[in-house]
């Protein structure tokens, strides 16, 4: 596990736990959540942020002193050329060239827009951005992304901010299967045991943000939510076993049968 790195564009992290900035009942408490969780990455929507003044800006200035990736998103975005604006501005005012594309067109599910979330990868992937979309859990969709240059892909597990959980094993199972590329694991999980269970699965790690910021208590969710990446990421790679119609013994009696 220590040689065990994600590595995503130029880039190699050793954490696989990317968190969310928003939500959080005041700056302290966000700060402890995101220590406690060991991420490296941090994600942010950039509408929420002071372009002309990143430095002074009340969310980012208590994170300066730590040495964090940022990975500003699209939030808010209803078209391609919206979110393609958004990054294009973040990039200029210094931020990042990492994006992670978020185009909703449905204020009642944000689920993602396939269609212009691929427009807008394949536009920002030309421009020289490192490009991870959200997208739906749709393994179609998500090779498309991968094929139009995504650094990595981020299909959901459920509709943001549910708590639902992985609705679709199935299909994010081939997803993995399918993809030469990072797959992150993008809202919807809501617990520890969700995440493990995306991990089994093969993803190369998760991105959240409210069951963390809402959890009553936010560093302690933080902390488990990075030992349960952690944890799943292991399960995986040691290989669990078959899983069998009929019982085994594990004691081997069948060498003790009488004769």
């Amino acid at each position: 596990m220590a040689t065990d790195m994600l590595k995503i564009g130029d880039r190699s992290l050793n954490s696989r736990f990317f968190i969310g900035t928003g939500l959080f009942p005041n700056p302290y408490v966000q700060r402890e959540a995101i220590q406690a969780s060991g991420a490296e990455v941090l994600t942010f929507a950039i509408r929420r942020i002071n372009l002309e003044a990143t430095e002074d800006d009340s969310i980012l200035q208590h994170l300066q002193q730590d040495s964090y990736l940022y990975l500003p998103n699209t939030s808010g975005a209803k078209t391609a050329e919206e979110a393609i604006r958004i990054a294009r501005l973040a990039r200029a005012s210094g931020l990042s060239d990492w994006i992670k594309v978020e185009i909703s067109a449905n204020e009642r599910t944000l689920l993602p827009d396939p269609i212009e979330t691929l427009k807008a990868t394949e536009a920002l992937v030309r421009e020289g951005f490192t490009v991870l979309p959200y997208t739906s859990d749709d393994p179609v969709v998500c090779k498309r992304l991968e094929e139009a240059g995504a650094a990595a892909v981020m299909p959901g597990a459920a509709p943001i901010g549910t708590g639902l959980g992985l609705l679709n094993p199935y299909n994010l199972g081939l997803i993995v299967e399918e993809a030469r590329v990072p797959i992150i694991v993008d809202a919807g999980l809501g617990s520890a045991g969700d995440v493990v269970q995306a991990m089994e699965l093969g993803v190369s790690g998760v991105l959240m943000n409210t069951p963390v910021a809402k959890a009553k208590d936010p560093a302690g969710m933080a902390l488990a939510m990075k030992l349960a990446i952690e944890a799943g990421r292991l399960s995986y790679l040691s290989g669990r076993i078959a899983k069998k119609r009929y019982a085994t013994a594990s004691s081997g009696l069948e060498q003790f049968k009488l004769t």
